[in-house]
């Protein structure tokens, strides 16, 4: 078979981790409408792959506690073997995506998904997504959770960490 010929589809699963309080909750709090706190995973190859406090991790498709996404979003077709991929993530997991990095504003779920859908497919994940944190820090009641916001690490229970180690057992 062709290599050129095998192309794989791409999606963004979109989940809203407030379960549509964010929606209710947020004028109230932040003076501004937000419609959800939303972690994103990208599904290739029949795997979901995310990244959380644990690492980069990966599960069937909506296997996670967080069960089925809110939303998919097609963000096209990517010609990547599933070898390269799995080699890129592990780099990217001793590296730039090791759990100890997760930062809840700066270095999240949604930074891993929108540089990973890049890589694939050459296109980036939704704005609204990737401008979430710094709508809630421009609020000054976003100021103020802030320190606490910053030592949460979400890790959505139910993936398998992916690391080097793993890919050698």
């Amino acid at each position: 078979m062709d290599q050129h010929d095998s192309t794989f589809g791409v999606q963004l699963f979109i989940y809203d981790l407030s379960r549509g309080m964010a929606r209710q909750l947020s004028p109230i709090m932040l003076g501004k409408q937000l419609d959800g706190i939303w972690h994103t995973s990208i599904v290739v190859y029949g795997e979901e792959f995310f990244y959380g406090g644990a690492g980069i991790s990966s599960c069937t498709p909506g296997g996670t506690m967080l069960g089925p996404p809110d939303t998919v979003v097609e963000l096209g077709n990517t010609e990547v073997t599933e070898e390269i991929f799995m080699d890129y993530l592990s780099s990217l997991g001793e590296t730039t995506y090791s759990g100890d990095k997760y930062r809840l504003f700066e270095h999240n779920c949604n930074t891993f998904t929108n540089e990973v859908a890049q890589f694939l497919t050459g296109n980036k994940i939704p704005s609204y997504i990737t401008d979430l944190p710094s709508e809630v820090l421009s609020t000054p009641f976003g100021q103020v959770l802030r320190p606490i916001l910053d030592s949460i690490h979400i890790a959505p229970p139910g993936g398998n960490v992916i690391s080097s180690q793993n890919n050698h057992s």
